[in-house]
């Protein structure tokens, strides 16, 4: 099921320029997008909006650092290694099992959701955008993805479930940075 399910869905590559670009976008810069996000939301937040920023790359890494673990564990060839196909980017062969892209853009967009519905749920958006498009360029099984999704949520929750012990860290970050910053607008302006 698993291979069908790949192959109903990478087969739709390379049948249109726009749809190709627009996965292979979202394959090659998801990263970078969430990352752009994160950073206007930090440039142009208040403290509130700084520790959502905080928390979801807290999540975001804690999810890929589960990710090493089970990729230590357990070896999935990629699909592009086990069958003959046609790949609109290459890639290493490396692991399969469980899709860094996809976990770590849900692990962030869940994070975001669990405290700013709107944001979080355009984010939600596109990591179900990341987790198709990992399968549509050939890099990933559905089943890579959808533990991905797993992985995401399950730090999602247990992270925002001990957010109080984790707050006066986060606090004292962001009242550094504030300070950081006032210091330098007071020497550049004095």
């Amino acid at each position: 099921m698993n291979s069908q399910l790949f192959f109903l869905i990478h087969n739709l590559s390379g049948h249109s320029h726009l749809l190709d670009d627009v996965m292979i976008f979202f394959t090659s810069d998801a990263f970078l997008l969430f990352a752009i996000v994160l950073l206007i939301a930090w440039l142009a937040g208040k403290s509130q909006l700084k520790s959502i920023v905080l928390y979801a790359g807290i999540t975001g890494i804690v999810g890929l650092l589960l990710n090493v673990l089970i990729g230590s564990l357990y070896y999935e060839p990629r699909p592009f290694v086990t069958y003959h196909i046609h790949i609109l980017l290459p890639h290493a062969k490396d692991d399969s099992f469980p899709s860094d892209h996809a976990t770590g853009t849900f692990a962030i967009a869940f994070a975001l959701w669990l405290r700013n519905r709107k944001l979080g749920s355009v984010m939600i958006g596109c990591a179900i955008l990341t987790g198709i498009s990992r399968v549509y360029v050939g890099h990933h099984y559905p089943m890579d993805v959808a533990a991905s999704i797993v992985i995401a949520l399950v730090v999602s929750i247990a992270i925002y479930k001990v957010e109080r012990y984790v707050d006066p860290l986060v606090r004292s970050i962001i009242n550094g940075y504030n300070s950081l910053v006032e210091k330098l607008i007071r020497k550049r302006f004095s």
